[in-house]
């Protein structure tokens, strides 16, 4: 049921309008001005506004801008008794939805309603697409401080207004498809659509259907004609994530398809033009798949024309304390919270082996030991430090051949531990992975003397 709302300094053209769309079975609720109407429009989220121009205090026009100025989703509809070709021009360059003169018949503004009704259920989807993207690409505003990352978003930028293809390298929770929704944002192709698809999700026997869609009958099951991904992504970027999964035959028909711009849907005969931008995306070494013979190797230079490659969080440790906090921030609604030198140094020592993916993960798990307030210590990160006692990823401390001071380095790892805990014991201990009381014995014993190690 569509909610509308009527403004109108004249109490019987508000009882009239209610009267017809009430009728329809529609909800109405009435406004006498502007200024009310405002009030109602912030409070509730009505489908359309029909609006009179001239009324005491804010007018339609004012009341057109407001809605606009506050980026409200909702079309407006004018009727008015006072109407000229000028002002009716003036209207639509403003973006009134429609304009009806008084008198006016019923089957007029019923007829103007339901089409306005259409637009408004266009703007909401848009508003919806458009805080969907937002929220996976930070708002349009990928979060970074790194000069590494810095340049892989100019390269991002420069890219973007060709069409060449981009192969965008790196490990798995690097952010490689928020560089490629970025690429097609900043492309002129942004109008229409980013359409994008895991390789590795789908079954190697439905891939080329998936891609180019099918004709009825193509095999059991196929009722009906179906697009593929290249169609609906037509005049737009089509995202090809984890490229190096896809089965030897489909990289085939993937090549003629970029090679000659036509696709084939499987079980038809024609050919089918299309316009699509290609932005590929993997974590596996496609040319050792290429010298294995697991990847084609024309494939592979028509995908790597500009390779972009994401780098891993390990490698940018700047990034860390600035994607943590806007993490903490996103998660409690905006409220933020406080993060202390030690968990800090702990954020930026552990090796993050799942990336900026773990790192949110890992923030959403501090919002709720925090209880979502206070500050973030080096004792609530305790849980990262016992990640990272898990199975060795192969970069071992090794003895250098000239060897080492035991006793030095144990100082150090005790100072180190004390200094990013704030003097915590407990804490200390854990980074360690060492009991309280064994702690306090070696602390006692590296540092030589009891303030090194204060009580709790």
């Amino acid at each position: 049921m569509a909610y509308i709302l009527v403004v109108d300094d004249e109490e019987k053209m508000q009882h009239l309008l209610t009267i017809m769309l009430a009728r329809q079975g529609y909800s109405v609720d009435r406004a006498g001005d502007g200024l009310k109407a405002l009030e109602m429009i912030k409070a509730n989220p009505y489908d359309m506004v029909i609006s009179d121009i001239r009324m005491p205090g804010m007018d339609g026009m004012q009341l057109l801008s407001a809605i606009k100025e506050m980026e409200i989703p909702c079309p407006v509809v004018f009727i008015t008794a006072y109407a000229t070709v000028d002002s009716a021009v003036d209207a639509m360059r403003k973006g009134v939805a429609d304009y009806i003169t008084k008198p006016f018949e019923e089957e007029r503004i019923l007829l103007t309603v339901e089409r306005t009704l259409g637009l408004s259920r266009i703007l909401a989807e848009n508003l919806d697409l458009k805080q969907e993207l937002q929220e996976i690409a930070g708002g349009h505003e990928i979060i970074y401080q790194s000069e590494k990352m810095g340049r892989v978003m100019e390269h991002a930028r420069r890219v973007a207004d060709s069409d060449t293809a981009v192969l965008i390298t790196g490990e798995s929770g690097t952010g490689k498809e928020i560089v490629a929704r970025f690429i097609h944002e900043c492309s002129p192709r942004r109008k229409a659509r980013f359409v994008p698809v895991n390789c590795a999700a789908i079954s190697p026997q439905l891939v080329e259907s998936e891609l180019f869609g099918y004709e009825k009958g193509a095999f059991t099951g196929a009722d009906r004609r179906t697009k593929g991904k290249f169609e609906y992504a037509d005049a737009g970027s089509l995202f090809l994530d984890e490229i190096g999964d896809l089965p030897l035959e489909a990289q085939a028909k993937l090549l003629r398809a970029l090679q000659d711009q036509k696709i084939q849907r499987v079980g038809g005969n024609a050919e089918i033009p299309l316009d699509v931008r290609i932005i590929c995306a993997t974590n596996q070494d496609l040319q050792k798949k290429v010298d294995a013979g697991g990847f084609r190797q024309d494939l592979f230079y028509r995908i790597n024309v500009f390779p972009i490659e994401s780098p891993p969080l390990r490698q940018r440790p700047e990034d860390i304390p600035v994607l943590a906090d806007y993490f903490l921030r996103r998660m409690g609604g905006g409220s933020e919270m406080g993060m202390t030198d030690g968990a800090t140094r702990v954020l930026q020592s552990y090796p993050w082996p799942g990336n900026v993916r773990e790192l949110a993960n890992a923030m959403e798990r501090v919002r709720i030991l925090e209880g979502g307030s206070g500050t973030v210590t080096a004792e609530t990160l305790s849980f990262l430090r016992t990640r990272a006692n898990g199975p060795s990823d192969g970069e071992d401390f090794r003895l250098p051949p000239q060897g080492i001071s035991f006793e030095d380095l144990q100082k150090d790892l005790v100072r180190q531990a004390l200094e990013m805990t704030g003097h915590n014991q407990s804490a200390a201990a854990k980074l360690l992975g060492l009991t309280r009381a064994k702690f306090r014995v070696m602390a006692k014993n590296a540092m030589g003397y009891e303030g090194a190690v204060d009580e709790d």
